[in-house]
């Protein structure tokens, strides 16, 4: 099976100019040939192929001057960028027809350098590489360092390297493992979520909630006032605005933590789990919907 290794990296300046240059090369990829297929639905004209596409938003694109700079990122960040608009339209119409599960997709969107989430695709035939010293070899980028958590279990067959609101890196490795059955155990448990408990199991073991967003109320608020404070377009607002995301994926971090080690520690206690279906996308419409998130019932 293939699992995701997360690490955050840390460029260095030069190397975030470069990893900007690609993420807006493969953002305008992305958006030239959605405005491409767009365009022919709207005109009546047939579905323009994955292979069209390349053509003409890669290859004669790099011959225009108007696009001549992607041929600075390489090569398979833009092919990459273009198998994730293919992709979007394949969900999209698997959503229409009834054959993906789950709520209705909308149609896919044009990318935005202000998105919370920019990101950029690297396969083995760009040739990426973990070096010996254990800096990722990007190419058009260089060495960058990894705050490496733990190895890589085998030679990973992609990374993505994303950036997210708060302006921080990551690389995520795509690595295939083969799946070890924890040891059998005889124990069974089921899980009742609550909002003044984060959890009861049936021997009474009551777990607290961490409310890890009313913690951090009092300091967001504060950052939130400062940022109302900030003319619109300058470079305070700017850093207010960084100040607030960093807030807030520090509670996020905190509250995936929490749940990480709360489910592997039941899940290796027990060998079967039972939880309760919750309609949270219907709690989080009442008055509970802040302590609904908080606690993170989705996740």
């Amino acid at each position: 099976m293939q699992l995701r290794y997360n690490y955050r990296i840390d460029p260095t300046p030069t190397q975030r100019i470069a990893l900007g240059r690609a993420f807006g090369c493969a953002r305008t990829v992305f958006n030239d040939a959605l405005r491409m297929r767009n365009d022919a639905h709207e005109n009546g004209f047939p579905f323009v192929s994955d292979a069209e596409l390349s053509r003409q938003v890669i290859t004669e694109a790099k011959k225009r001057p108007d696009r001549a700079w992607l041929g600075t990122v390489s090569a398979v960040v833009l092919q990459q960028a273009l198998a994730g608009c293919a992709t979007a339209f394949r969900n999209f119409f698997a959503s229409v027809s009834g054959k993906r599960r789950g709520p209705k997709l909308a149609p896919p969107r044009f990318r935005s350098r202000k998105d919370n989430r920019q990101a950029i695709r690297f396969t083995r035939n760009a040739r990426f590489k973990v070096s010996q010293n254990g800096k990722l070899v990007l190419p058009k980028i260089g060495e960058v360092a990894v705050r490496w958590s733990r190895g890589l279990p085998a030679d990973p067959s992609s990374v993505t390297v994303i950036k997210d609101a708060a302006g921080r890196y990551f690389a995520s490795f795509v690595v295939e493992v083969t799946v070890q059955p924890l040891p059998a155990v005889e124990a069974e448990t089921g899980i009742d979520l609550g909002l003044g408990h984060f959890a009861v199991l049936p021997d009474g073991t009551k777990i607290g909630s961490p409310r890890f967003l009313r913690r951090a109320e009092k300091r967001l608020k504060k950052a939130q006032r400062a940022l109302s404070r900030k003319g619109k377009g300058s470079t305070n607002r700017d850093k207010a605005r960084h100040k607030i995301a960093r807030a807030h994926a520090r509670v996020a971090d905190a509250r995936r933590e929490f749940h990480h080690q709360l489910s592997t520690q039941i899940i290796r206690e027990n060998q079967a789990v039972f939880v309760e279906d919750l309609a949270v996308s219907g709690l989080a419409r009442t008055r509970l919907a802040k302590s609904v998130h908080d606690a993170g019932w989705s996740a």
